[in-house]
């Protein structure tokens, strides 16, 4: 089976470098310098792993990454897998015609009989247009699973593959191309796939923004959020696995996209649901938990040094798109505080931090500082050493939404801790 994966940032590079474990692969974009890089073994991006796991497909001569359509050789492919990383917008709007433009460049060059497999992240009904627009391919619709700094682990054992097809046909062309990788797969429509994909994320962000919206009552009432989470979980129609731990909103656009599509959709169906805009309204006004518990407890910002302690969306990659560390940066710098940064795998701050400073330890960031603003837990953050670094804060005061420290009660003389839903203690 030879696969070409159209697509070459996180998703694409991940499916790429893993399924030429088993199959060839040709790597398709149309970025010359992504190309280049690749084709020295460096990916665009942080994820632990791939680079080794690139390098060690083009060594194999498994895997081939190609600019061009002429080059991939795409007469030659029995599927093209869609791997885009969809671009979002401010609002998390999904920008789906740049996925499209770049798959309709493909699309004369393929065999017949060749799969086309959409997983990237595409509103339902997209491959229904598709097949109406071009008969005689077959589409089909695999949701992506992508989890940053967990990429390979959960690409090489996913729990289930999701697979929308729509003739026996189809099904039977792909079975051999997931068989490596899991032995479940739940064969759909490619319109219920794709409707997974959105109910998934759409659920998890309601379980957040349900989680953190009953957690600032407990912080109103004195409730211990955490205590309440247990007692939940302990309820088997809700479970263990549930998505309930208060902490920070969800960012960085990749539940946001669904919520916002399915908003969308029922707009468009005439079914005006209500639930989909109101967890969006609900994660934006818990945005500022952080920025708030510092006003409570500071009062005026300006001039107050703030240490912010990771800035990259989640810990394990270096991006910084829609990282909610990075807007909440922004706002103190907005507020008239001074900003430190720490984060172990950002090499300079983003344009929109200009007025902060990025220090390149932790011991650099929390001396002499007013509060401590634990935003990306990466494990370096843990692991500092807490007890000698307190002392050297101005003010001992660590704000940590998701109670990432668990810091004692002794871990500093008159330290004061905040984590979403638990009642402050000094």
């Amino acid at each position: 089976m030879n696969i070409v994966v159209l697509g070459l940032w996180h998703l694409g590079c991940v499916t790429a470098a893993c399924c030429a474990e088993y199959f060839p692969v040709v790597g398709l974009d149309f970025d010359a310098p992504v190309v280049a890089d690749l084709q020295q073994g460096r990916a665009p991006l942080l994820e632990p792993g791939l680079d080794d796991l690139i390098r060690a497909g083009l060594d194999s001569r498994q895997l081939r990454i190609a600019p061009s359509v002429e080059e991939a050789a795409l007469g030659t492919a029995d599927v093209l897998w869609v791997c885009y990383d969809t671009p979002v917008d401010d609002n998390d709007v999904a920008d789906v015609p740049y996925v499209l433009e770049r798959l309709e460049r493909c699309l004369p060059a393929l065999k017949p009989g060749a799969v086309v497999l959409l997983s990237s992240q595409i509103p339902a009904g997209t491959c229904r247009a598709l097949e109406a627009k071009h008969p005689g391919i077959d589409f089909a619709c695999s949701p992506e699973n992508l989890r940053l700094g967990k990429a390979l682990d959960i690409f090489r054992h996913p729990e289930r593959i999701v697979a929308g097809v729509r003739t026996p046909l189809t099904r039977e062309k792909l079975a051999p191309l997931f068989a490596p990788f899991c032995d479940e797969v739940l064969w759909m429509s490619p319109e219920s796939a794709e409707m997974t994909k959105h109910g998934i994320n759409a659920w998890l962000a309601l379980s957040v923004t349900f989680a953190n919206e009953l957690a600032r009552l407990c912080e109103a009432l004195g409730a211990d959020a955490r205590e309440v989470e247990r007692g939940l979980r302990s309820e088997p129609r809700i479970g263990q696995k549930a998505y309930i731990r208060p902490g920070g909103s969800f960012a960085g656009g990749t539940l946001a996209r669904d919520v916002v599509a399915l908003a969308r959709l029922s707009r468009e169906t005439g079914e005006n649901a209500a639930i989909f805009p109101a967890i969006l309204a609900g994660n934006d006004a818990h945005k500022d938990w952080a920025l708030g518990r510092l006003r409570t407890v500071l009062g005026v910002l300006e001039g107050r040094e703030v240490a912010v302690l990771g800035l990259t969306y989640k810990p394990g990659t270096d991006t910084l798109r829609r990282s909610g560390a990075v807007e909440l940066a922004a706002k103190l710098l907005a507020a008239g505080a001074r900003v430190r940064c720490y984060d172990p795998a950002v090499k300079a701050l983003p344009g929109s931090l200009a007025g902060a400073a990025l220090s390149a330890s932790l011991e650099d960031t929390l001396a002499g500082a007013d509060a401590a603003v634990v935003a990306t837990e990466w494990p370096q953050i843990r692991e500092g050493r807490w007890a000698a670094l307190l002392p050297t804060m101005r003010r001992a005061l660590v704000v940590d939404a998701n109670g990432f420290l668990r810091l004692a009660p002794d871990a500093a003389p008159g330290v004061e801790y905040l984590a979403v839903g638990t009642p402050a203690r000094a």
